[in-house]
């Protein structure tokens, strides 16, 4: 059966309104998955839990790391997918619900926090347990959501555009779900039962993108899919043959880990260098917002240099930012404020230059071989992005446990050494300020004959 549902729209055509925005929606549940588990499931195993931080680290990382093989699986899967709805958009349905499920499962903690010098196992399995079967979920999502705008049209400026739409819907996403669970967290009592109320509160949030997702792109062009390569390793060669996607997928997964190392040390930044546990929402809406209103200004400045050298100005922006921040137990609150707001803009272009760059090269590998296998590249490219995603809260969870981070049963972070309160500054800025400042390098990589028109303009 055919995998189109509509025809693919000619160069320099633009999708309808309706396509960009129910598509974008989309980003409500990767946004919410993405950024939800990175900003409270570390502290919460930590301070509600009783887990040790190098046990929590490693107990965030290993769930996620599973998807850098499940995802390009998934992706040979959507690839081979033939249904009434297309290739792609059943996926978004059955995953998208089912991740919601399994989401308000993780925090559910039906063992409760560990005793004070008890086994963790119970706790720490079913988290585990939960964690794993999330992740899968959300590879069945994402792999086939992001594998879409390759298939919808041929026009690299019309891709530009729809990624434009996609960051600052995923931007609005991050900032409500990131801001906002929090809050549910203490506004339901804290501890236990506040994160089973916030489990509830994001899993409905994923439920309406994963709906607005399915039917916004129900006459989307979603065009022909054809058969992936038949194994693993075949879709590995096929990837290694594509030089700018190498670069562009090692640039993006490191810098997802840097961001995500201080993700996962927002709360413990609020607690133990501005000692203001309330600062916590006001650090992340200052990290996220800027992109609400700078990503069209992004959008201007790659029509003026280039995608890749935006991309190289964005992320150079956010090494600046991060690495300055190792000031602020000596500054004014509203100086940490203006670093954390440059942080959020220099975020803002990194992925809407990364994200842009993706479908182009997705592209290109079309032209050079004339096989569309978009769910080859997005696979092993969103199963990096995870994996860097995952290895970010690791990484910060080994740095408080290298710095005697002590753990709590309370719901509220127990009293820090002086040691520990360093190790959650050097965790929160110098060390994801050098994981991100990686990619600068790595983009030296990037062919100059590599595919990176310039975006076309607006449609009115």
């Amino acid at each position: 059966m055919q995998n189109s549902v509509a025809g693919r729209p000619a160069d320099g055509e633009s999708l309808s309104p309706r396509v960009r925005i129910g598509y974008s929606l989309g980003s409500l549940v990767t946004g919410a998955f993405g950024t939800v588990p990175g900003l409270l499931l570390l502290p919460y195993l930590t301070d509600t839990l009783g887990v040790s931080a190098g046990l929590a680290g490693l107990l965030v990382l290993a769930p996620k790391a599973w998807d850098v093989v499940a995802n390009p699986l998934v992706g040979r899967v959507s690839d081979r997918t033939h249904t009434r709805w297309g290739a792609r958009r059943p996926y978004l349905l059955g995953a998208g619900l089912t991740l919601a499920v399994l989401f308000a499962a993780l925090f559910a903690a039906p063992f409760g926090p560990v005793p004070a010098g008890g086994n963790p196992f119970w706790a720490v399995g079913y988290v585990a347990v939960a964690f794993l079967l999330a992740a899968t979920a959300f590879a069945f999502f994402q792999v086939p959501y992001v594998s879409m705008p390759a298939e919808m049209t041929d026009s690299a400026g019309e891709r530009t555009r729809l990624m434009t739409w996609r960051v600052g819907l995923l931007a609005t996403a991050i900032l409500v779900s990131g801001a906002v669970a929090p809050q549910v967290v203490e506004a339901a009592g804290g501890g236990v039962s506040g994160h089973r109320a916030m489990g509830l509160f994001v899993a409905t949030f994923m439920i309406i993108g994963t709906l607005c997702a399915f039917y916004g792109t129900a006459r989307a062009p979603l065009g022909a899919v054809q058969a992936s390569e038949p194994s693993l390793r075949a879709q590995l060669r096929v990837v290694a043959a594509n030089r700018p996607f190498r670069v562009l997928v090692v640039c993006f997964v490191v810098q997802a880990t840097g961001v995500a190392c201080m993700l996962a040390g927002v709360q413990y930044f609020a607690d133990h260098v501005l000692h203001d546990h309330d600062a916590m929402p006001l650090l992340f809406v200052a990290v996220v917002s800027p992109a609400l209103i700078v990503t069209p200004l992004w959008r201007r400045i790659g029509e003026r240099l280039g995608k890749l050298r935006g991309y190289v100005l964005a992320s150079a922006t956010l090494t600046a930012a991060t690495l300055a921040l190792v000031v602020a137990p000596a500054v004014p609150h509203f100086i940490v404020y203006a670093f954390i707001a440059t942080i959020g803009f220099g975020y803002a272009g990194q992925q809407l230059f990364g994200l842009a760059l993706l479908p182009d090269c997705i592209a290109e590998d079309t032209a050079r071989t004339g096989r569309r296998q978009a769910g080859v590249f997005t696979g092993v490219w969103t199963a990096g992005e995870t994996l860097g995603l995952a290895l970010g809260p690791g990484i910060f969870g080994q740095v408080l446990e290298l710095f005697d981070y002590v753990p709590s049963t309370t719901g509220a972070s127990a009293q820090q050494t002086g040691t520990a309160e360093f190790g959650v500054l050097l965790g929160f800025t110098v060390v994801p300020a050098l994981i991100v400042g990686l990619a600068l390098l790595f983009l030296r990589g990037y062919p100059a004959s590599a595919p990176q028109a310039l975006p076309e303009p607006a449609a009115p």
